[in-house]
């Protein structure tokens, strides 16, 4: 047994005695604030909610401290189950041997003081989070398609141009009915956040920019600099980027973060990247990546900071059949920058320089993996489940752990095992298919060419939808 999962089990069974079976240390010291929306939650699992605009102009930090994650935070007090936080839920109901990323959460936040806070505290306590994650714009390069034009200006001006997808029920993309805040300078939220700031990156201990695409925005490089005239040694600071854009804001980047480091303006700093899978096919999932430029931007990051990367991969269904060749490409890239990257950056010397998470995607059902037939593409899983646990050597940060094998199988198996009623199938087929056509007529694409092995279940889900009576008699 590793480390890693020997911690976890001990976390938990301190949770479980001392607080509740269901205590998330997330819903209290970790939040993602997105500026543009003025909406946050505690992890992805949960949507996010609203903040409200009255109350922030007088207390800051309700920017974290809603009164809906308050309301959570006694249902969890209370041993109770907060209905967003159902990810983790069904992950636990496999059984103890799966690991939640409500057990993960716990034992890496966890510490004796953190702990005590919130139980020596009333449920409405005004806390100051350990982890915000924060967006500060939706502008992106990007226009992922399981996205949202709300969280990305590209996808935003396409459907302002071609219109919201008419022809599905889920995800039909439409703009009428939400605004964002374009400005950042006269962003209320964003406003809020530099009143808060002072005072929260007194404790803060991770503080991480997503988007949008953070290098694209104002605040992020205004926030380096506020490190440097004002430095937060005991800060760590991530950042969210699709790698995406011209090397020359690489290497701005780099330079920027090791001037930071270097004048110990800050504690850390680490990138987290999204890829999720490879070759041609993780270029159509996410519209405006080249692979080429990611990987030479990856190169020019890495070797300039001298620092681990984290790839953020989004586990959804046109992952599955290919995903065997991105898990190769970890292999390649961790033994190409071992001696780049030095030991010592994690909590010990075993924590490996190119990481990877596998966390699976729920929506849009189109992306949902539990929508495709199991026993075709249930050998997908397993081949690569097996491909990392004939590369695992804990001890070598070349190969593979044992908590990532964990961590995929516990996807491989909620695939197995988790089955929607036929209606909610039904559904996410004919999404899928009216959803990918509109799709390749929009971004001059072709599913099928770069998709081949997925031509029997396209099939079925074309044959689905041009059957359906009236798309407003299918529930989900």
């Amino acid at each position: 047994m590793s480390d890693h999962i020997d911690r976890i089990k001990k976390i938990d069974k301190i949770v479980n005695d001392e607080a509740s079976p269901t205590f998330c240390l997330a819903k209290w010291h970790h939040t993602t604030i997105y500026m543009h929306r003025g909406q946050t939650h505690s992890c992805y699992h949960p949507k996010p909610h609203d903040i409200p605009l009255e109350e922030l102009k007088y207390t800051p930090s309700v920017l974290h401290n809603t009164p809906q994650k308050i309301d959570e935070r006694v249902q969890m007090l209370n041993g109770d189950k907060p209905e967003g936080c159902q990810y983790c839920w069904n992950v636990e109901s496999m059984g103890d041997d799966y690991v939640s990323d409500r057990k993960i959460r716990n034992s890496s936040i966890y510490t004796d003081e953190r702990f005590d806070e919130i139980l020596d505290n009333p449920p409405d306590f005004q806390i100051n989070p350990e982890y915000i994650e924060i967006a500060f714009s939706n502008e992106c390069n990007f226009k992922c398609g399981y996205c949202h034009p709300m969280h990305s200006s590209m996808f935003y001006n396409e459907i302002k141009k071609h219109g919201k997808y008419e022809t599905v029920k889920n995800h039909d993309c439409d703009i009428e009915w939400f605004t964002n805040y374009d400005d950042e300078e006269t962003n209320p939220y964003v406003a809020a956040w530099w009143r808060w700031w002072p005072e929260v990156s007194k404790t803060l201990n991770i503080l991480r920019i997503t988007g949008g695409e953070p290098i694209l925005h104002k605040t992020t490089w205004r926030l380096f600099e506020e490190l440097k005239k004002d430095p937060k040694p005991h800060l760590e600071i991530n950042i969210n980027t699709n790698l995406g854009y011209a090397s020359r804001r690489v290497q701005k980047l780099a330079d920027t973060v090791k001037e930071l480091q270097d004048n110990n303006c800050i504690r850390q700093f680490k990138m987290f990247t999204s890829i999720d899978t490879w070759g041609k096919r993780a270029e159509y999932l996410r519209t405006g990546l080249d692979l080429d430029i990611w990987e030479k931007n990856q190169d020019i990051y890495v070797r300039g900071v001298q620092s681990h990367i984290t790839h953020m991969v989004t586990f959804n269904i046109l992952s599955v059949a290919s995903f065997k060749g991105y898990l190769e490409k970890v292999l390649e890239w961790r033994a190409k920058y071992d001696d780049i990257i030095p030991n010592g950056l994690g909590s010990d010397d075993t924590v490996r320089k190119i990481r990877f998470d596998t966390p699976y995607l729920k929506e849009p059902i189109q992306y949902d993996m539990h929508i495709l037939p199991k026993e075709e593409f249930l050998p997908y899983f397993d081949e690569c489940l097996q491909f990392i646990k004939d590369n695992i050597v804990e001890d070598d940060t070349k190969m593979f752990s044992e908590l990532e094998y964990e961590r995929f199988r516990r996807v491989r198996d909620y695939f197995a095992n988790t089955q929607y009623d036929s209606r909610k199938i039904e559904q996410g087929r004919i999404d899928f298919y009216n959803w990918f056509t509109e799709y390749d007529k929009r971004r001059g694409v072709n599913f099928l060419e770069t998709y081949p092995e997925y031509t029997d279940f396209w099939n079925l889900c074309k044959e689905t939808a041009e059957n359906q009576i009236d798309i407003t008699e299918v529930g989900n």
